[in-house]
């Protein structure tokens, strides 16, 4: 791919004021106005020096654009004229047109139409923006699978509808929680690779560059993409919007699985339960004594918004004739929205994962809540070989209130009964002991790369 320019700096008013968290992010330089300008005039510039190599135009009018292309260029004067014609493009083609000069001039923009290079500039974006996105998740899984592997063993409270159920490990739960982030690289890295360059001119035919000479006009295409780094496309897909949905599938995926790591997290780290916290908690403006775990609040909030993001772009799969009206011009905000969320995600779920800190005392502490009644299931199974199910069953749901309301011991109950007299109760009812297979399943986990 043609390596970007630097792009213009964003204007202060997209400096995300309320926008947390993706500001400052590798995303959201990437996704800047400067850099959408950056891609657009990088696929000019390829669209000239594809049609030279074959022999569309005269020798020196794609590196002359290309040159021209370098800029400098107005934001803020392009994004005011492109109120006249609906989009970008055309105020910038007459500004790149007039800055390559008289003899190469006439060159810039030949055949294509607006949404060709806008689409093409927007797959070059996300391309960009997809890379730093990958590589904040693979710090976030590199983390996570050093968190597994430490915690393999480190039993915690598994918690269903709120509430205790059994034990769990902190490393499988860490392992389940690395396993979304793969199954979300695999997503991302997927779409990466897959997008497409957009070439059709007017109504996807290509036929105004066989008019400028072209034998073979659908061989143009491929040599578009080449220059470019992204995919030779099939069609011109101005109303085929796969790849627009591909993009609103990966990145929703993205920021909900990432947002699954915030919410344990949040919860986890609650004042009563204490299992875990943020490496750097965030202050209060109130109350000098909280630590908030800002990270996974702004990953929280992150993967509330990006769901009707990308209904916005699954919406925009319906598009009516050869080139929409509406249809296309309404994907621009929402996907660039879904790449900084999504980006921001990752990084903040980098820097929550490496700095997260874990709490084993508390976890035992949580376990010993409900004085062994966290292991009922297993004492449940193990009694009814000794004492019949039925008996086993009766003896349980008659302690179970007692050991709330006394607040003693299950297992100290348990031994005041002579039925169960010779039984190692201390074992049966110690919450570390009935952990099943997690630490197995743990190992599994971080077999996969």
């Amino acid at each position: 791919m043609t390596p970007a320019t630097p792009a213009t700096p964003a204007h202060p008013d997209d400096a995300g004021l309320l926008a947390p968290g993706w500001t400052g992010s590798p995303a959201a330089a990437a996704t800047a106005d400067g850099a959408f300008l950056r891609a657009l005039l990088d696929a000019e510039a390829a669209l000239t020096r594809a049609q030279e190599s074959l022999g569309l135009t005269p020798e020196g009018a794609g590196a002359a654009v290309t040159r021209a292309a370098a800029g400098p260029y107005d934001v803020r004067s392009l994004a005011e004229r492109a109120r006249a014609g609906g989009n970008p493009m055309i105020p910038l083609v007459a500004d790149l047109t007039a800055a390559t000069g008289e003899t190469f001039g006439p060159y810039v923009h030949r055949g294509a139409t607006s949404q060709d290079i806008m689409d093409t500039a927007t797959m070059l974006v996300a391309a960009r923006a997809l890379d730093l996105v990958l590589a904040d998740l693979g710090r976030t899984e590199r983390a996570l699978a050093a968190l597994a592997a430490r915690h393999r063993d480190t039993p915690m409270a598994g918690r269903t509808l709120t509430q205790h159920a059994v034990p769990t490990t902190f490393g499988l739960k860490a392992a389940g929680w690395r396993s979304l982030v793969l199954d979300a690289r695999d997503r991302t890295t997927a779409v990466r690779d897959a997008l497409p360059a957009q070439l059709g001119g007017a109504a996807g035919t290509l036929a105004a560059f066989g008019a400028y000479g072209a034998r073979d006009a659908t061989a143009l295409p491929a040599v578009y993409a080449r220059e470019l780094g992204l995919r030779a496309p099939l069609l011109p897909w101005h109303t085929l919007r796969t790849p627009i949905a591909d993009l609103a599938g990966c990145l929703a995926f993205s920021a909900g699985a990432l947002g699954k790591l915030a919410a344990d997290v949040l919860t986890l780290s609650r004042t009563e339960i204490a299992e875990v916290a943020e490496g750097g908690g965030g202050g209060s403006s109130a109350m000098p004594h909280k630590a908030n775990p800002v990270r996974a609040t702004l990953i929280a909030a992150a993967a509330r918004r990006a769901p009707q993001l990308a209904a916005v772009l699954y919406g925009c799969l319906v598009a009516e004739d050869e080139r929409p009206a509406g249809a296309w011009h309404a994907e621009w905000e929402p996907l660039r929205d879904l790449l900084r969320l999504a980006g921001g995600a990752a990084r903040d779920a980098a820097e929550l994962a490496e700095g997260l800190r874990v709490r084993p005392d508390a976890m035992r502490a949580n376990l010993d809540l409900t004085h062994g009644l966290i292991v009922s299931e297993r004492l449940s199974a193990e009694l009814s070989s000794v004492l019949g199910r039925a008996r086993a069953k009766e003896l349980l749901t008659e302690l179970a209130p007692r050991t709330t309301a006394e607040g003693r011991p299950l297992a100290e109950l348990l031994a005041e009964k002579a039925e169960l007299r010779g039984i190692d109760l201390g074992a049966l009812t110690d919450p570390a002991r009935y952990t099943g297979s997690a630490g197995i399943l743990t190992d599994r986990a971080l077999e996969r790369r």
